[in-house]
């Protein structure tokens, strides 16, 4: 608000505020998002659909339903349009842009089911055209680094921007300072440039003579998680059939898993990530799912539908 950045109306309420809070939602009323103010693995936002659902996840929330992290909540209005991501590499003054991506939420097939930390994701996101690039960081990630500098809190690391695409322009859900994930394992694949030299220049306030060199490929990457995920799950089932999968157009990422003995377990509720390479991502796509068709594991379950949106688009 201060650095004039577009992002949703909100305001923030703590345990003590829980009745301005219910009367915030009755005035403002539904569809409106209601966020954990705090880390809760992907998991701390409630975008309710009626302002009954919206109450209860205020009550939820304050009770003590998103832990440590929801003893502040943000209620924010809901914004309409396509969701993408963005990601920017700064150095206090600088910031690179490192790739786009789009993310699947949802546990289920057709965005359905709870939120989650990510089902999968695809890389690059082609609704953030070049345009729509320059747009994001002029508007969005510049004027975040530059005010944050002007603050006294100058920022070397990435900025993960969520954006919302609406009819108004990108607009800013949130920041995370890391690498998304599943978007990570989506966008690192097509990064030709060396990523050790990209965080060196970081470090070193060199950025602005840096620029990036991309595969000229789409990637995209399909989540395996346990039964239940992002509720209870079970941990130490056996996962077969990974041996051998990856190639130089697929890729097998380790997300919680362990072994035991000559035995591959789930440690985790996202387990796998499988990535496919293609010139299209129709073929990314396709050579994601064959290699998770043979991987054995009863106790997983994935989304069938990563990257329906764009291909839809055709």
């Amino acid at each position: 608000t201060r650095h004039n950045i577009p992002t949703a109306r909100y305001r923030t309420f703590t345990q003590a505020d829980a009745e301005a809070a219910r009367a915030y939602v009755r005035a403002e009323g539904a569809p409106i998002v209601i966020k954990a103010d705090g880390l809760a693995a992907g998991k701390g936002v409630v975008v309710a659909t009626t302002p009954a659902e919206a109450l209860a996840a205020v009550d939820d929330a304050l009770a003590g339903g998103f832990g440590a992290a929801g003893a502040t909540l943000v209620i924010e209005e809901c914004l309409v349009g396509e969701e993408a991501s963005l990601f920017a590499l700064c150095d206090g003054r600088h910031a690179l842009e490192i790739g786009t991506a789009q993310d699947h939420k949802r546990a289920f097939d057709g965005d359905q089911g709870p939120n989650t930390g990510g089902m999968g994701a695809y890389s690059p996101a082609p609704v953030l055209t070049d345009a729509l690039v320059e747009q994001v960081m002029a508007r969005i990630i510049r004027p975040t680094l530059a005010g944050m500098a002007e603050e006294g809190h100058p920022f070397t690391g990435f900025l993960y921007a969520g954006l919302m695409l609406t009819a108004d322009g990108p607009k800013l859900i949130e920041y995370n300072v890391r690498f998304g994930d599943p978007e990570c394992q989506a966008v690192l694949p097509r990064l030709m440039t060396d990523l050790c030299q990209l965080l060196l220049g970081a470090l070193d306030g060199q950025l602005h003579h840096m620029n990036l060199r991309w595969l000229p490929l789409h990637a995209l990457s399909v989540v395996m998680a346990a039964k239940g995920y992002p509720g209870s799950y079970a941990k130490g089932t056996e996962i077969r059939g990974t041996e051998g999968l990856e190639s130089d157009d697929l890729l097998l990422f380790h997300a919680g898993t362990r072994r035991e003995g000559g035995r591959l377990l789930a440690h985790g509720g996202r387990v796998l990530n499988v990535t496919g390479l293609g010139t299209t991502l129709a073929e990314a796509q396709a050579r994601a799912y064959a290699a998770v068709d043979r991987i054995d594991w009863p106790d997983g379950f994935c989304r069938r539908d990563i990257g329906w949106r764009e291909l839809q688009r055709g």
